[in-house]
């Protein structure tokens, strides 16, 4: 059985090499491609597409072999047959909004790291006791936002964590100016609107604004 903890540096690879990790609702298989083509033309290859639609699956499969440019992850990834799904389809990380022992078993056998999510104290240590020192943190702004980010910094000294929710535009240069944050995940790049009317190109620009934000 392989560690969660030993899968950390694929991981970070993936999440230190784009300050916003976008994450996506698919609800037509069709848009999956040729959205994730425009978030990586803008810099943000990287993608979060969340298991909250019936299309998630076919989408990460379809970005997989269709894509090869981009780095398709699943989200929304609540146990561990929904884990084994989204790393049958072909993704390359898995993000949970929370931490089980069941997920931790699935990861612990894979070689698709995980994400998991953790906001309290108490969540956090278990995660960290099992091996893991990148953690989501959702619902961020929910939750304190950057402020209680901060706050966590001192106690877990060896953690760092990429806030969803919430975040967008205006307040995303806040939480990226934390030590302890690796980046952040969000939604306002891909707008349902935009993906919708199909208009790639002005996903591709509020990528490269993305993409060019800063990290401490």
């Amino acid at each position: 059985m392989t560690s969660g903890a030993q899968k950390t540096q694929d991981l970070l690879g993936i999440m230190t090499a784009q300050p916003v990790i976008p994450v996506l609702k698919i609800a037509n298989v069709a848009d999956a491609v040729p959205l994730a083509r425009a978030l990586a033309a803008g810099g943000l290859p990287a993608v979060e597409i969340t298991l909250r639609t019936p299309a998630a699956l076919d989408a990460i499969r379809a970005v997989a072999v269709e894509v090869p440019e981009a780095v398709v992850g699943a989200g929304t990834i609540l146990d561990a047959r929904q884990f084994d799904a989204a790393a049958a389809a072909g993704s390359r990380f898995i993000v949970s909004p929370g931490f089980t022992l069941q997920l931790a078993a699935a990861a612990a056998n894979s070689r698709v790291p995980l994400l998991p999510g953790a906001i309290t104290p108490g969540e956090i240590m278990a995660a960290a006791e099992a091996g893991y020192s990148i953690l989501k943190f959702f619902p961020a702004a929910e939750a304190g936002g950057a402020a209680f980010l901060k706050a966590l910094a001192s106690p877990f000294a060896g953690i760092r964590f990429c806030p969803t929710g919430g975040i967008g535009p205006a307040n995303a240069a806040h939480y990226l100016a934390l030590d302890n944050v690796v980046c952040v995940g969000g939604s306002w790049v891909a707008p349902d609107t935009l993906v919708a009317a199909g208009k790639w190109g002005e996903i591709t620009d509020l990528a490269r604004e993305a993409a060019a934000l800063k990290r401490a």
